[in-house]
């Protein structure tokens, strides 16, 4: 069993900044290829089509060639990143072989950005974080007392407000008329954590 903390899930660290010197030569280098790439594939095609016996628009050529490179490189943007071909065996489990994917799309830093946002709008108005945070809350906490205990709030109420205690059941219970601190908002986690 994991014992990682919810706010272990929300801590921030900063990635790898792309050095803008890198991103400017492999733009202009995947550029230059692609329009080689594009430029060959059409002499061949119009090569192969003039041996056949067939005319078409050189434009029209182009226009295909250079669409299907197009679509063939956001596929590959889109692509899952590739499975390890090695076995969990071959290395030490918890170490890393330095060859983290930098520009995988990662479901936990999916899930924090989906909180970040919301918490940043609720700063201003208190609404927003009765309408979007609290909700989330009272869902983490709901379900927190599902799996540990069997019951939610809804289901076993005296039950549930026992276990959560008497603060974060009115938080939840009651919406605040202004949106909580930082300081607060690390207490009610803290208490989230321990049912």
């Amino acid at each position: 069993m994991s014992r990682t903390s919810i706010d272990d899930l929300l801590t921030f660290e900063e990635e790898r900044p792309v050095q803008p010197e890198q991103r400017r030569g492999g733009r202009l280098r995947s550029l230059v290829a692609l329009i080689g790439v594009a430029a060959a594939a059409t002499v061949v095609l119009v090569a192969g089509l003039r041996a056949v016996g067939l005319r078409v628009s050189l434009l029209v050529l182009v226009a295909a060639v250079v669409t299907l490179l197009l679509v063939r490189r956001i596929v590959a943007l889109l692509a899952p990143p590739p499975t390890s071909t090695q076995s969990s065996t071959s290395r030490p489990r918890g170490e890393e072989d330095g060859m983290y994917n930098w520009d995988a799309r990662d479901a936990l830093r999916t899930a924090i950005n989906g909180w970040e946002l919301p918490l940043e709008w609720s700063k201003t108005r208190s609404e927003r974080f009765t309408g979007v945070i609290l909700p989330r809350l009272a869902e983490l906490a709901d379900e927190r007392l599902r799996l540990k205990h069997g019951v939610t709030r809804e289901s076993d109420p005296a039950r549930a407000r026992a276990l959560l205690g008497d603060r974060l059941w009115l938080f939840l219970e009651t919406p605040p008329r202004r949106t909580p601190s930082p300081r607060d908002l690390a207490a009610i986690v803290a208490e989230l954590e321990k049912i």
